[in-house]
């Protein structure tokens, strides 16, 4: 697939679905539009959308409140199969891992964009909202390089 090139369907995903995806998901919507089908998911689902990655993405008109963390094995069983994906961004080693596990029986892309993950890397509200703008930031960053210039205005 050339580069800039935007697929029909990219699955982003990490660790929990909680920040890196849910913001990479919620970036790519608002950036390009309906051009291609978008979901995120994580190794596990054990955690809420982080109140963090809701407050950095509000900050930039996306929002990310209403995302619902979901696992791999959950997309599963709702049958979104990861086989119909043309692109798997994995923002996290686990994620890039289980990724490759999962598909090394279809034929598609799995990438890996090595993003930050702001946890626990801060302590105080303004030092934390730094760091997760770090890695809003990051994603951005390669979203822009790896599709283009934002298609949709806003």
């Amino acid at each position: 697939m050339a580069q800039n090139a935007i697929p029909a369907s990219v699955l982003f995903c990490c660790d929990h679905n909680a920040i890196r995806s849910p913001i990479a998901e919620g970036m790519m919507k608002k950036f390009y539009g309906r051009a291609a089908y978008v979901q995120s998911a994580g190794v596990k689902n054990d955690m809420e959308v982080d109140g963090f990655a809701i407050a950095v993405c509000d900050e930039i008109g996306i929002r990310i409140e209403n995302h619902r963390s979901r696992s791999f094995e959950e997309m599963k069983d709702w049958g979104d199969d990861l086989g119909g994906f043309d692109l798997i961004v994995a923002l996290s080693p686990a994620s890039q891992r289980q990724a490759l596990e999962l598909t090394r029986i279809f034929h598609l892309d799995v990438e890996y964009w090595p993003i930050m993950d702001p946890t626990g890397l801060a302590e105080g509200r303004e030092a934390k909202l730094a760091a997760y703008r770090q890695t809003r930031d990051q994603i951005r960053a390669r979203m822009i390089e790896r599709f283009g210039p934002p298609t949709v205005d806003g």
